[in-house]
């Protein structure tokens, strides 16, 4: 039996969103220059929860960074087609992700450099190791 918790949520995301979404970066924390790395999209666990098996329930903010607001807007409903369609009931080589929810969709939040703009929402994701 797998311990709780054993998959890499991020690392996971961040392997198949980069596949996914080639002309974006997709990383974890923003780089020093993120106004060269737009399209960004920045995939991070908020918190979450488990069944103390082996089933995760993590919480998974997603933020796209772009040049201008409908552009952040468009690449985050193309993010949550993707959370909500294509990661739902898929395996990769380290996990099978289940069911996959909005738990705060996608809106404008907050950026000190007025030179882009943030979107982001928040996801639940469950998810256990490949047995």
């Amino acid at each position: 039996m797998a311990d709780v918790g054993s998959v890499d949520v991020e690392l996971e995301l961040i392997r198949r969103a980069t596949a996914r979404f080639p002309d974006a970066v997709v990383r974890d924390e923003l780089d020093n220059n993120l106004l060269d790395e737009l399209p960004t999209i920045q995939i991070q666990v908020v918190g979450g929860g488990d069944d103390g098996i082996r089933l995760d329930r993590p919480l998974v903010d997603i933020d796209v960074y772009h040049s201008s607001r409908a552009a952040a807007i468009e690449l985050a409903a193309e993010v949550r087609a993707w959370v909500l369609v294509e990661l739902r009931g898929s395996v990769s080589e380290s996990a099978v992700i289940g069911r996959t929810g909005t738990v705060s969709r996608p809106a404008a939040r907050p950026y000190e450099n007025i030179q882009l703009r943030r979107v982001g929402a928040t996801y639940e994701i469950y998810c256990h190791p490949v047995s």
